[in-house]
């Protein structure tokens, strides 16, 4: 078997998986684009009292508005990940799920801390991917993956959410600073 061979049974294979899967990749890539919220609202539902006690105890505000605050948070991740998986008032889930992280940036006071600030603003990437893409319903095929013929207002959404995207990936590496100092001498 030559290379052109090689590379002709690539492409065919190719070709074959994305008619098979063309249908499911754009669920798939909405459902890693939401997880994160998807986990939360989840996980807010099974330790309610862990979420509501401590809401109450960073912020003394009280029993009702801490569940307040708790059910407002599981009832937005819910919402607004059922409507990007259903396709359905894209721009308003979108919109609601920003406002949630907004919402939990200062309910957390994680506003000051590095690392989940830049999973925060990452979270906005991925939110402002799924806007970008749904712009333009017809048009894509997977959640801000550029096509030829597209609005300038469109690209700029997608080159933000994939620049923010990769604030994700940054809070993962872990520089050691004594690699590049020098001992000290004694």
């Amino acid at each position: 078997m030559g290379q052109n061979d090689l590379m002709g049974t690539a492409e065919d294979f190719a070709d074959q998986f994305l008619r098979v899967t063309k249908q499911y990749l754009p669920h798939v890539a909405r459902l890693c684009l939401i997880s994160t919220f998807l986990e939360d609202g989840i996980r807010m539902w099974f330790q309610w009292s862990e979420q509501r006690d401590y809401i109450d105890s960073t912020w003394n505000c009280g029993y009702l508005l801490a569940s307040s605050f708790v059910f407002l948070n599981l009832l937005g991740q819910l919402t607004g990940c059922v409507l990007v998986l259903s396709r359905n008032f894209v721009q308003y889930a979108c919109f609601g799920l920003f406002g949630i992280i907004a919402l939990q940036t200062i309910a957390y006071s994680i506003l000051w801390d590095l690392k989940f600030l830049m999973r925060n603003l990452a979270l906005g990437g991925g939110l402002l991917l799924l806007l970008a893409e749904s712009r333009s319903e017809g048009k894509s095929m997977f959640a801000g993956v550029p096509t030829m013929r597209e609005s300038s207002p469109k690209q700029y959404m997608q080159l933000g959410g994939r620049v923010l995207l990769v604030l994700m990936f940054m809070t993962l590496l872990h520089f050691d600073a004594s690699f590049f100092s020098q001992p000290s001498q004694q």
